[in-house]
């Protein structure tokens, strides 16, 4: 797992906190579906993702298909990154 990608998964197992280990956490997870993930824990991962890497998320160009998939939002996080 990436730097980015395990930076993310600690922000979520820290926000589901049910035992669940980051290196659990694949490419494909859908974090409504696989990790029950509800609303108030969607924003407290976007808070805790935003504070963690040190970035403003650019929820106007933000999908919810980038959001659900561990994948893509990490993708997502990618294209914020500074050149």
């Amino acid at each position: 797992m990436a730097d980015l990608e395990r930076r993310v998964a600690d922000v979520l197992v820290a926000v589901l906190d049910n035992g669940t280990a980051a290196g659990e956490i694949g490419q494909d997870a859908d974090l409504v579906d696989d990790y029950g993930l509800d609303s108030l824990q969607m924003i407290s991962f976007l808070l805790g993702v935003e504070d963690e890497l040190g970035v403003q998320l650019d929820y106007e160009h933000l999908e919810l298909d980038d959001l659900r998939v561990f994948g893509r939002f990490t993708g997502f996080l990618r294209t914020l990154a500074t050149p």
